[in-house]
């Protein structure tokens, strides 16, 4: 009993240390991607490989088709295994001008900026915020008295 308990605990730890393998985004059949052309339409493009991931924020004449795959393993952070990226630009009419196909190898790691944006108000240390918030749980709410005295008042309980 104490050996199938033992084997199940092994099976277990050793499942979910498995490397976990996320695809995410669209990237289309090669086949259909080696049929898009310059002389193709948007219309067309958009039958054989569907609908871009993103397109240009301002000349909207830009389509990119986006793909990556990540791997995790166990709790750690998750590596970036490939990326694929296809860019295809449209001239004025909506015919296909360029197909370019880019990859990891293309990347550029970009470092974010460490500021911090200061806020209004003052800065309270942990002391300051609990001392200020000491007393304002538990209030009794206030007794508000009836005009005419309510029950057990001056007038009694039937208000004469």
């Amino acid at each position: 009993m104490a050996m199938t308990a033992l084997a199940l605990a092994s099976a277990l730890t050793v499942a979910a240390c498995a490397t976990r393998v996320d695809t995410h985004g669209n990237l289309p059949d090669p086949d259909r991607m080696s049929q898009i052309k310059p002389g193709k339409t948007q219309a067309e493009v958009q039958q054989l490989i569907g609908s871009p991931s993103s397109v240009a924020a301002f000349d909207r004449k830009t389509w990119y088709y986006i793909s990556q795959r990540n791997e995790t393993f166990a709790i750690f952070k998750p590596e970036v295994d490939d990326r694929k990226i296809l860019v295809i630009r449209f001239d004025d009419k909506g015919v296909v001008e360029t197909v370019d196909s880019l990859g990891l190898e293309e990347a550029k790691n970009i470092k974010p900026v460490e500021r911090v944006t200061p806020t209004a108000g003052n800065e309270l240390t942990v002391i300051e915020q609990m001392l200020g918030n000491f007393g304002r749980f538990n209030k009794k709410p206030p007794s508000n008295p009836s005009p005419t005295g309510g029950p057990g008042g001056p007038a009694g309980p039937s208000g004469y």
